[in-house]
């Protein structure tokens, strides 16, 4: 159980490093006793991803924002 919790992780952090523009080999820096942690931390956790598309894909939440505004829109001229 403890390998499966270990490479979704260890994946969705790669993921994080993909939305900020960084290389997933950033999470390495976890093997820096404290320091790492307390940087991935605040790099993963606090830290916006960029704005739009970057080198790794699509911005996910330009794409849920757009779907959402839609789904507003549709909402409105259905009540009129």
């Amino acid at each position: 159980m403890s390998l499966v919790t270990l490479v979704v992780s260890i994946t969705t952090d790669v993921k994080r490093y993909h939305d900020r523009e960084k290389s997933g080999w950033w999470v390495f820096i976890l093997f820096i006793p404290v320091v790492g942690a307390v940087w991935l931390l605040i790099e993963c956790g606090f830290l916006p991803g960029t704005a739009g598309p970057n080198r790794f894909g699509a911005d996910p939440l330009a794409r849920k924002q757009a779907e959402g505004c839609s789904q507003r829109n549709s909402n409105r001229e259905g009540h009129r």
